[in-house]
């Protein structure tokens, strides 16, 4: 059992079949790498940055005394706001730019702060580190291709910087050597370069864990609203009693009356059909203050078991799946309540362990006076090192894909985050580890007062 995967009867149709016109649609990565940068984003982050120049600026002329040519670094910092004002009017703030036009605006971004910083030291100059933030800003925001276009741009002008450039403004005769530039731009560069990666990783995860929680919830909603059906069953069943009731009332009037062998004969037919109707509510239902408590929302810890092991029993000719529940001594066998977070995420560990165990897999149940656990395990050859090191986060599998795979499911690397993050909301510590000699087990261990139905 390397990875579990999408889960097999919750999903919408298409998602872990192979061939499905919807997979692309659901699993393709191009909402993680397309573009959202918005126009009003960048006309804001702008701003910062001309406030910031022109504070520079001020610093070191009325504070510092540095001599610089001030008149031509105001016209680089007028023309940079000149710009922001054209973009800003030039089209709606809320609109979400193209990866051409982002990649064109944070270009001129990096040309204006490369030529003012050309006026005022280069590399020399700490404030160089600016030409940082036009690469990051790419790599939270747009995708893979536009960020090494911004950042080779800002890595180039960051090395021309240390030797393009009017000396460092002082208020002396003191200038730093061309090594120290040089030096300088390296430095930047491996900053554009690390924070960039640092950004780009961290927004890439968030996406993808965005995208695993979303699929997760609706995983959830749809295993609630499916047992939500129980007891709109139940309910069905109490309502049904009355007309049902009327039903034999009639029929036997009917029967009684009847004028002919064959108005009796259908009048004992309907009697008999109703009494069977009611005898089928009544196995649903005994009473209407236990059709919901006793029938829909407890099982015992027998009834769990075979219910996630149910639709895997005839999954494979090749591999027998089993249960047993066990218990300490002298204390009661609990009832739980019917979760159906907890079936939905063990029949996916049992469904991912047919495509991997050789040839038993047994769910086990487990009681004391303090605790209620459930383990999954298989003699296949257990969890991979690589996958063991990250079971728990979304898009981790080893799966075969559909041709060779015993239950035609594809591994999108879902299955397992999804089951763990349900089975944690009802408060279950979740484990995974590999067993001895061989094989993979996945167990979740809760407090009784968590999970027993009262």
């Amino acid at each position: 059992m390397a990875d579990a995967v999408a889960p097999h009867a919750t999903l919408p149709a298409g998602l872990d079949k192979a061939g499905s016109d919807d997979t692309q649609d659901v699993w393709d990565s191009a909402d993680i790498r397309r573009g959202h940068l918005r126009l009003r984003t960048l006309v804001r982050l702008r701003w910062v940055v001309v406030a910031g120049e022109v504070a520079l600026l001020a610093l070191m002329a009325f504070v510092l005394g540095f001599d610089a040519p001030y008149f031509a670094c105001a016209v680089v910092v007028a023309i940079g706001a000149l710009i922001n004002v054209v973009t800003a009017m030039a089209a709606q703030p809320q609109r979400v730019m193209g990866d051409r036009e982002a990649v064109l605006q944070l270009s001129l971004d990096i040309v204006q702060m490369s030529a003012l910083l050309a006026l005022i030291g280069g590399t020399a100059n700490p404030f160089a580190l600016i030409l940082i933030a036009p690469p990051t800003l790419a790599a939270a925001t747009l995708p893979l291709r536009p960020v090494w276009v911004l950042g080779v741009m800002a890595s180039v002008a960051s090395m021309l910087l240390a030797v393009v450039t009017l000396p460092y403004p002082s208020m002396g005769e003191t200038t730093l050597s061309l090594q120290f530039r040089l030096v300088a731009g390296l430095a930047n560069v491996a900053g554009i370069a690390l924070i960039a990666s640092y950004v780009r990783q961290s927004v890439e995860e968030a996406a993808r864990m965005a995208l695993a929680l979303d699929v997760t919830q609706k995983v959830l909603a749809r295993e609630q609203r499916l047992s939500a059906l129980g007891a709109l069953a139940a309910a069905a069943a109490h309502e049904l009693g009355t007309p049902l009731a009327t039903i034999s009332i009639v029929s036997k009037e009917m029967a009684r009356e009847a004028v002919t062998p064959q108005v009796k004969e259908d009048a004992e037919l309907l009697m008999s059909q109703a009494e069977r109707c009611r005898q089928i509510l009544q196995r649903l239902a005994a009473t209407p203050d236990k059709a919901t408590d006793a029938v829909h929302e407890r099982l015992s810890l027998r009834q769990l078991v075979q219910e996630v092991i149910e639709p895997h029993a005839n999954a494979s000719k090749e591999v027998r799946v089993e249960a047993i529940v066990t218990g300490a001594k002298d204390v009661k066998t609990p009832d739980v309540r019917r979760l159906p977070e907890i079936t939905h995420a063990f029949s996916t560990f049992v469904e991912n362990a047919v495509d991997f165990a050789r040839s038993e897999i047994l769910v086990s149940a487990r009681f004391d006076a303090d605790s209620i656990s459930i383990e999954v395990r298989d003699d296949g050859p257990g969890f991979a090192p690589e996958i063991l090191a990250k079971l728990g986060e979304p898009y981790v599998t080893s799966r075969p894909g559909a041709e060779g795979s015993r239950t035609g499911h594809i591994g999108m690397g879902l299955g397992f985050f999804i089951s763990k993050t349900l089975l944690e909301r009802t408060g279950a510590v979740v484990t995974f580890h590999n067993a001895k000699p061989r094989g993979a087990v996945v167990a979740a261990r809760w407090p009784r007062s968590l999970v027993e139905a009262t």
